[in-house]
């Protein structure tokens, strides 16, 4: 392993972001190596034990020894919270500076990214409110909670798939209990930590190749197998687990709804325009240092992205 590269300031905070496939996890290990850093997760589908191959969660030996936090530590039932991603990744964050190590986040969950690294309050949850928009959710399906949600905030509309009915519903909610639109509770791009932000950009047909050319390894890997032991261990019943790209598609499979042809099909098709609704919310970030992640040498988007922390970045 090379020995750490000396930086001339106090430890950042780094942010490895971008749409699925782009190579994010691959420069992340290679930065906190070349720096002494950590990883910590910001894929909120990794967070959860178990999903390995349907989150591309690189294996022990594809972490090259670097240390990575926040991986493996829901069970697949429990429903994701962002504010308490937000509590974690900030503690394991706030050790790794105390100590002069690098925090490397790494993943492309926007608002978990935000979560850790920005000035960001989370409105609380209303139960009495919760339990209503649950049951509409139950009653009337997503489609018709995403139109009601198009109406009070379609900016949030944009941003939200209409087949993620966990939240949509959680988007009502605020709305309902701040009298705001959703995405009013967003503030300005102000962060906590002196962070740089690196954006890897892979074009569209590229990207495309990429994902089609994962889901199909996904597929020869054990995919199907991987959601059948979830199954058992209670992933239809997860409220967030069960609507992961692959997962939510097999367990359809398995339910009779679809052949495993068209969930397969069905995985490339929603992991595609997942991939440019990732591109659309980091593009919205003016911080974010975008560099072309094509590039087939490691070392060579390395240097460049180790460039950025040469020199005055603000985040």
């Amino acid at each position: 392993m090379k020995s750490p590269t000396s930086l001339d300031s106090a430890a950042p905070v780094i942010a490895v972001v971008g749409p699925t496939a782009s190579g994010k996890s691959d420069l992340g290990v290679e930065l906190a190596r070349r720096l002494g850093g950590e990883v910590i997760n910001a894929d909120s589908m990794q967070l959860y034990r178990g999903m390995d191959i349907g989150t591309a969660k690189l294996t022990p030996r594809e972490r090259q020894g670097v240390p990575h936090q926040l991986l493996d530590i829901w069970d697949v039932t429990v429903t994701a919270s962002v504010a308490e991603y937000q509590r974690l990744a900030r503690a394991h964050i706030d050790r790794l500076l105390a100590r002069g190590r690098v925090p490397v986040l790494v993943g492309g969950s926007g608002l978990y990214l935000r979560g850790a690294v920005d000035a960001l309050d989370f409105p609380g949850t209303d139960p009495a409110v919760r339990e209503r928009l649950d049951q509409e959710l139950l009653e009337q399906g997503s489609d018709a909670l995403h139109a009601r949600l198009a109406e009070a905030d379609p900016e949030a509309a944009r941003a939200i798939l209409r087949s993620n009915g966990r939240r949509i519903v959680r988007a009502l909610e605020v709305i309902e209990i701040t009298g705001r639109p959703f995405t009013a509770n967003l503030p300005g791009h102000e962060s906590v930590y002196d962070t740089v932000q690196i954006g890897l950009d892979v074009a569209r047909p590229e990207l495309d190749e990429r994902i089609a050319a994962r889901v199909d390894r996904m597929w020869r890997e054990g995919l199907v197998h991987e959601v059948r032991q979830l199954e058992a261990e209670g992933l239809r019943e997860g409220r967030t687990a069960s609507r992961a790209l692959g997962y939510q598609q097999i367990l359809a499979a398995l339910a009779g709804e679809c052949t495993e042809a068209e969930a397969r099909q069905e995985t490339v098709r929603a992991t595609k325009r997942f991939a440019r609704r990732q591109d659309s919310w980091f593009r919205r970030d003016p911080r974010v240092h975008w560099l072309a992640g094509s590039a087939d040498d490691r070392t060579e988007l390395t240097d460049r992205a180790l460039s950025l922390l040469e020199r005055p970045v603000t985040a």
